[in-house]
């Protein structure tokens, strides 16, 4: 009988360190050819909700996620993200188990952001600003204390009760933390910025200090965008990959149509591992998510 890991029993197998690292092999490794991680496959259901469907292998593990996403749920009392990542042997198809899907997805997403952090910014211990306040805030403040030392964060929410809930968090984990009522009055400060929400509106404004890192991770639909054109044109962009950007990081697709950005400067993060020298000025870091990750997730999680 095929084991189902609950929220917590999946979390402890994905530690933010053993995360990490294994996105960093998954993304390295991408050339190879051994690794195979086609399009997802995206249905839009009613209310403004997705059906996602993301399968990948490397020879030896095959996973399928099953994600629905209902932005209305948070009105609600109901998660917005609900999901399942089935993970299979790839040369028997033994079920090796099936982890909670919003977990992963959380998880994976928050440790990919902090790869990233360490690897392109400038000042990756923060301090830290968070836009956002849901299970992708909390996922990234989590790993940004644990991993990268950060001990200073602030907090800014459309839902002031969230945001202090969040904040009160932090201080669990030993950083000063406290509520704003916008980005501008931290934007002088910080070095590390986070956007996790589901605004379809820019939710920061252009003048980020230089040398910021930002990573934006909310928005994944071509006609949704948490950062304005004007801050992508003066910054060093890196995407998860090229292909999901194309199709899914609105913020880039504005920004585009405004001329403020071209595709031929975007970076794939595969990329940007293996240079020797961080990017100059500041960064802009857009991940929208690919099954790549959620494979890493599974070689973390059943490694041998």
């Amino acid at each position: 009988m095929t084991r189902i890991f609950d929220a917590q029993e999946t979390a402890a197998r994905l530690s933010y360190p053993d995360l990490a690292n294994s996105i960093r092999d998954v993304a390295l490794a991408r050339s190879s050819g051994d690794i195979q991680a086609p399009p997802r496959t995206a249905l839009p259901l009613p209310g403004g909700a997705v059906l996602l469907v993301m399968p990948a292998s490397d020879g030896d593990l095959a996973i399928t996620k099953l994600v629905t996403v209902h932005p209305g749920n948070a009105g609600r009392g109901l998660p917005t993200i609900r999901g399942e990542v089935v993970v299979t042997e790839a040369s028997t198809g033994k079920r090796l188990g099936i982890l909670d899907g919003a977990t992963v997805t959380a998880r994976r997403t928050a440790a990919l952001s902090l790869l990233a952090a360490r690897e392109l910014a400038r000042r990756p211990e923060g301090p830290l600003l968070v836009v956002g306040a849901g299970t992708q805030a909390r996922s990234h403040l989590e790993a940004f204390a644990e991993v990268l030392g950060v001990s200073k964060v602030f907090v800014t929410s459309r839902t002031r009760a969230k945001a202090e809930d969040l904040v009160e968090h932090a201080r669990e984990l030993g950083a000063e933390a406290e509520v704003v009522e916008g980005p501008q009055e931290t934007l002088s400060e910080v070095g590390l910025i986070v956007t996790a929400t589901t605004s379809r509106e820019p939710v920061l404004p252009e003048g980020v200090r230089d040398g910021a890192f930002v990573a934006a991770v909310g928005s994944f639909e071509p006609e949704a965008a948490e950062l304005p054109p004007g801050l992508i044109s003066g910054s060093a962009v890196v995407v998860d990959t090229i292909e999901g950007a194309r199709e899914e990081a609105g913020d880039l697709i504005r920004a585009e149509r405004a001329r403020a950005f071209r595709w031929a400067d975007a970076i794939p993060f595969e990329d940007a591992l293996q240079k020797n020298e961080r990017p100059t000025g500041t960064v802009v870091f857009k991940s929208v998510g690919h099954a790549l990750w959620d494979l890493a997730a599974a070689r973390a999680a059943f490694s041998r």
